[in-house]
């Protein structure tokens, strides 16, 4: 059994070239899913631009009892995004170093919209596989939260356990996912270098609150959204559709980005540097 309680967060690297697309799309010879170790345990995925624009990241992270797969990608057809296949040859390489009796996965979301859900259906059929439905009512049921938005939850892969704090305001289904082993805080939409699209000011607020409390009194090492929007020229974004990106800044942000994105919703500010808000209200 690993042991992940530790009395420090376990850093891992982010020493990585993420790969941004291809200027011909067709033609790009980067493979559907990028794979990148942040540790042991820890595994990082991208979807290729040239895929899907969005290029969404997703996580994996592997407990002593089961794994959990934070979103699926912005493409259902495994054709296209073979996300199953990438995620089971993962799990199969981590339980040869890590022999299991028996080994679940849990497919869970950040938020509930169509780039985040696309692949659910490639694990609808896997074995001790716990998907976890997109909807307010699904996140609340299988996570035991008993007070959103103001509650937490917790959720235990064997020995290897994440806070969940609910975020709504980009989506109502929003969750925040918090890894003690690591310190990782996994944002989904609410903050990345990128356009950060506010549904509901007033829930996005409070989200942003949520989370500056928690960090007050919670080791946190990076802060890791969901998708690279930006170049690295402050308030400069890549219009929306772009599939080539060849001037992205780094996916990690840290705490004090909380800050400003909290100050910029004080004053509805449009460009801030790193993120650009989006009022879709």
């Amino acid at each position: 059994m690993i042991d992940f309680r530790t009395s420090a967060p376990v850093t891992g690297s982010l020493d990585v070239q993420w790969h941004a697309g291809w200027p011909s799309p067709k033609h790009d010879p980067a493979p559907e899913i990028q794979v990148h170790a942040y540790s042991e345990h820890t595994l990082i995925l991208r979807q290729n631009k040239s895929v899907h624009f969005e290029a969404p990241f997703l996580f994996l992270l592997f407990g002593n009892e089961r794994a959990l797969l934070l979103d699926t990608g912005a493409s259902a057809d495994p054709a296209h995004f073979p996300l199953r296949a990438t995620v089971d040859a993962l799990m199969e390489q981590w339980l040869t170093r890590n022999p299991r009796a028996e080994y679940g996965l849990v497919v869970a979301h950040t938020h509930g919209h169509g780039d985040h859900i696309a692949g659910d259906p490639q694990f609808a059929d896997r074995p001790h596989t716990e998907v976890v439905g997109p909807s307010t009512a699904e996140v609340k049921g299988f996570f035991g939260f008993e007070d959103w938005p103001e509650g937490r939850a917790e959720l235990d892969l064997g020995g290897r356990v994440l806070d969940l704090l609910p975020g709504p305001g980009h989506q109502e289904a929003a969750v925040v996912f918090h890894d003690r082993h690591t310190g990782l805080l996994l944002t989904g939409d609410s903050l990345y270098p990128g356009r950060l699209y506010v549904q509901d000011a007033a829930a996005f607020t409070a989200t942003v609150d949520r989370l500056l409390a928690f960090c007050t009194t919670t080791p946190v090492t990076h802060v890791l959204g969901c998708h690279i929007e930006m170049t690295t020229t402050p308030d400069v974004d890549y219009p929306r559709g772009t599939t080539y990106q060849p001037d992205e800044p780094p996916l990690q942000l840290t705490t004090a980005h909380l800050r400003r994105v909290r100050s910029a919703l004080a004053v509805h500010d449009g460009p801030c540097g790193d993120f650009i808000l989006v009022y879709e209200e």
